[in-house]
């Protein structure tokens, strides 16, 4: 059965880029959210066990997703892939629950450990 994931950024080229760093042989069902509010009506539809989301984004920020994701109690492994590097914005979507940070552009290189370590890929 596919893992179902989300992709949420504002830019089709960042998407493309992300879902290129994915391994090839993951099996998982990408969802693509241009926004805060579809990213989390995919999740709320049963569309998103990780979520890969942008900080800086119209109408709803990264950020507002996280809030939005603890204040609801909603469990999902959210990889933020943003290229606010700063360490604040760093130590902010850790609070809000974020697994983990991956600044822009994003490799392989730099997901594959987060997904191993989280069990999301072998």
């Amino acid at each position: 059965m596919s893992l179902p994931i989300v992709i949420a950024d504002d830019s089709l080229l960042a998407r493309k880029v992300l879902t290129k760093a994915l391994p090839g042989d993951w099996d998982v069902e990408i969802s693509y959210a241009s926004n805060g509010h579809q990213a989390l009506d995919l999740y709320r539809a049963g569309r998103a066990a990780v979520m890969f989301l942008d900080l800086t984004m119209p109408d709803m920020t990264g950020f507002q997703v996280l809030e939005t994701l603890q204040h609801e109690d909603l469990n999902s492994f959210v990889i933020v892939v943003s290229a606010d590097v700063q360490p604040l914005a760093q130590a902010r979507v850790r609070d809000l629950g974020a697994v983990a940070f991956v600044a822009k552009p994003v490799t392989q290189e730099a997901l594959l450990p987060i997904l191993k370590e989280y069990g999301l890929y072998a």
